[in-house]
This record gives structure tokens, sequence and C-alpha cells, in this order.
């Protein structure tokens, strides 16, 4: 029987952990804190070491707490993460989203990173090494020692991924993972190489992105999956892990391809993973390493606002990979994962309708986390763990962000 409106806005009789306020995914608020209390304080994947092949190579990030930032390759091949922000008069020093600054550009010399403002300029670690007319303007109370880039903690770790933390006091990446990505370490293991990225901006937050990721049930929108997965041998039995500080894993299986028409037969696998075998991980605040061998996908999120949400998408192989090699992982990758691939699109649909539906929060009372399935693959643990993760570091419930239950 359908509901009126006092039983469809009636709070649920389910527990406060199978539940939250669909508020927590519109309210200004809410997202402004986020970037405080999540963004600025948890290890994020910024990029990949192959995005900057080259000593001087740089790409720029758009943190999501706010901040621009330029990742850079110096000419001892350490990478490094400053502020985009001339410390003189607070302009923007990079524009371009990529490059090099080993050559000559329009505002300034060779190596270097040159303000097109006012001409200061600094090296690849950093460094102020120009101010123009500097005695003249300043005499001595204006030194190049004090005015060198903010440079941000970064390590470059689990397969070349670079990893940035805004906050200099945050405990370590390793303390940070507690262990997410050890099911992985083989996988990570052997030096690997991007093939593919797109963005995709979506009207919607970015929590509804990454409970995509955090939950399989949806498979019954994919029929790629359904035939490839559900309807194979093991698919029940994957479970979900979960690892302190929001994080959880699914445990792998063998996905059978050839059972949907146009998919060729694999042979190829990943290290550590056997053809035709699907590992993944999922990360907080926003993360998710996906492998379906014989190909890797990473999704990153970039939120723009509560309601606004840009995805990462980058595809793998290894460096070791013959020219035969490469092509099937990439033939593979953008027939599931590519714009246009069997997969990707779909879970795009999802999170697009929630947020549209979601843009009106008395639309839907309450969103549900309440399957229970003995963290077996329908199970909507991760999601359970992830606001749990979120609640703690926000001092907000998930389920009564307001206190008003």
């Amino acid at each position: 029987m359908s509901r009126n409106g006092s039983e469809w806005t009636r709070r649920p009789s389910l527990t406060a952990s199978q539940f939250v306020d669909p508020r927590i995914y519109t309210d200004e608020e809410i997202f402004k804190e986020e970037q405080q209390q999540i963004f600025d304080k948890c290890w994020l994947v910024a990029c990949h070491e192959s995005e900057l092949p080259a000593p001087l190579d740089y790409r720029l990030y758009e943190h999501p707490g706010g901040h621009n930032m330029i990742i850079i390759r110096d000419e001892d091949n350490k990478i490094h993460v400053f502020n985009n922000i001339c410390p003189h008069r607070g302009n923007l020093l990079l524009h371009e989203a990529s490059g090099s600054i080993a050559a000559a550009s329009a505002s300034g010399g060779p190596k270097r990173i040159t303000c097109i403002f006012h001409a200061w300029a600094f090296d690849a670690r950093g460094n102020c090494v120009d101010i123009p007319r500097e005695k003249e303007g300043y005499q001595d109370r204006v030194s190049k020692c004090d005015y060198s880039l903010r440079e941000f903690r970064s390590e470059v770790a689990h397969g070349g991924f670079v990893w940035v933390n805004v906050d200099d006091n945050a405990p370590s990446l390793k303390e940070y993972l507690n262990g997410a990505l050890d099911p992985l370490a083989e996988m990570l293991a052997e030096p690997l190489e991007i093939f593919h990225y797109h963005r995709a901006v979506v009207e919607g937050n970015y929590k509804l992105w990454h409970d995509t990721n955090c939950e399989l049930y949806h498979d019954y929108m994919h029929y790629h999956n359904r035939v490839t997965g559900m309807l194979q041998p093991g698919y029940f039995d994957r479970e979900f892990v979960t690892f302190e500080g929001g994080h959880a894993q699914v445990t792998d299986m063998m996905l059978k391809y050839d059972a949907m028409k146009g998919h060729e037969k694999q042979t190829l696998g990943w290290p550590g993973l056997g053809p035709n075998r699907w590992a993944l991980v999922d990360l907080f605040p926003g993360a998710t390493f996906n492998i379906r061998a014989p190909a890797f996908r990473l999704d990153t999120v970039l939120p723009l606002g509560p309601n606004k949400l840009l995805i990462e998408y980058r595809g793998f192989g290894l460096k070791a990979d013959t020219p035969e090699e490469r092509a099937a992982r990439v033939r593979m990758h953008n027939s599931i994962w590519g714009p246009f691939g069997r997969n990707l699109p779909e879970d795009l649909m999802g999170a697009y309708g929630q947020g549209l539906a979601l843009a009106d929060r008395t639309e839907a009372p309450v969103i549900l986390h309440a399957r229970v399935e003995n963290n077996k693959i329908h199970d909507e643990v991760g999601m359970r763990h992830f606001y749990q993760e979120w609640s703690r570091r926000m001092g907000r419930k998930a389920s009564d962000p307001f206190c008003e239950l």
C-alpha cells in the first residue's frame, strides 16, 4: 500500500547505523565542515608518478579541501607537492593543468616556476631563487630564503601513487591506511604506468559515488555484471573485510567475461591476480582501487560543492608490458570502464539520479543502509563502516546530523 505524507517522513524502526539523513549529501554547512575535518586531514591520492615521467614535469591538483597544488618532479627525481600560490601577492603560479618547467616560459627562464605577475621565481624544490630588484625595493627586510613555497606532506607509495596530506600533524600514511592496501600488496608491487585518464562531472554529492563503490547490491543495474559475475559460481561467497579508518576490501572471485557476447576470452592476468579475477579496495573518504585482471582502474573524488562532484578515472598497465599486453589491457579497460564502456556509464546514472532526487531532501526522508548478510557481497556493511568513520571525524551522527532525534 502506498504511504501518505506523514508515513513517508516517519523514521524507520532500524538501528541508527542502518540509515542516514539525506541532508548529509546536500547541506552547505556540512560540506564546509567536511573540507576541514575530513579532506584537510586525510591522505588522498593526487596522481600517479607516471604522470610526471621526466624531471621538471608537473601536474596541478585541485585538492578537495579547496587548495590548488603543484605536483612536480625535481632534477633528482624526487616528487614535491606545493601550494600553487606566490608568497609575494598571492597570485597563481602555474595555470596549465600539466607541463614542464624545463624550458623557458613567457614569464621566466628555464627550470623555474615564475610568477607571471611580478616575476618572482622558484625552483623545483620550492626555493625562492629570484626576486626582481630585491635590494632596491626591500633592502635587507625581505630575503629569498624566507619566501620559499609552502610544501605539503607527500609520499610516493603503494604502486607509485602520489599521496598528499594538508595536515602537518596528521598520522603517517601507513597509520592512516591501517593495512587496507595490504591485500593488494603483490598487485601493486611492479611499476605501473597510466594509459587512460578522463573526468566526469556529476550533479550530486561525493559520498553518493563512494556509496556506489562501497556496495555491490547494485550489480542488478549492470547486465554485464549479472552475466559475468552474479550468475557465476562464487559470486555470493565474496565478503567485505573492513579496516579501521573507514576502509573496506571486497574479496576476489573468478569472472567469466566470455559469458557476455562481444567479450574476448581473457588469458592475461595481473601480478598476484590470475586471468579473469577481480579484487577491490575502497579507501575513506573517496578512492577505489579496482582490479579486474588484466586491467586496473582507480577512482578519486574531487567534490566541487555539496551538490556537484568531479570524478577522476585512471587506467593502468605495467611499465614492463609488451605492446601486445598493453593493447589487451587497454581494450579490456575501455570496454568496461571507458566513457562508453559496459559498466561505468550505468554507475554514473545511479549517482546522478540520486543527486537529482536528493536536491530536495523531503523527497527521501532517509537513505537505507540496512542490508545485513554476514558481510557477504550484498551486505551494506561497507557503507555502514564508511559512515561510522564519517560520524567520528565530523562529530555528527550520519543518521541525525542536527541532533533532532
